[in-house]
């Protein structure tokens, strides 16, 4: 692991972000879209964060992001947010969430899922 600075990711991150955003606001009436696309992206969120700042291997950080986003769900599970104090409504009770759900780790799944094989794709046509 390396720290470097990547503008492309970067900008990818906050377009992501926006997307997320966008999905939490105006399309939150959209059951679909909210409760499982929002996952799916939200470990893409993550990934182009990371690799903005550091090179790392591919694998290790989707798995890793996949571990973690894993902690945080069963972290819902728990009510932590709660335990940490943070009202209901606050940014950081959204941004950790409130309740556990199968369905989100399997979302989490997805997009890792997805992320491996793009970056595996990817890699195969640097090498071309």
């Amino acid at each position: 692991m390396k720290f470097k600075f990547s503008s492309k990711y970067l900008l990818l991150t906050i377009l992501i972000f926006l997307v997320e955003v966008l999905i939490a606001t105006v399309l939150k009436d959209n059951f679909f879209i909210r409760a499982y696309l929002g996952d799916v992206i939200v470990v893409m969120l993550l990934y182009t964060f990371v690799k903005s700042f550091l090179i790392i291997d591919e694998t290790k950080l989707i798995l890793g992001i996949l571990v973690f986003s894993c902690l945080i769900e069963f972290a819902q599970y728990f009510k932590i947010a709660d335990k940490l104090g943070f009202q209901p409504g606050s940014l950081m009770y959204i941004v950790i969430g409130n309740s556990f759900s199968w369905i989100d780790i399997l979302c989490y799944g997805v997009g890792c899922l997805i992320l491996y094989i793009f970056t595996k794709f990817k890699s195969k046509n640097e090498d071309n």
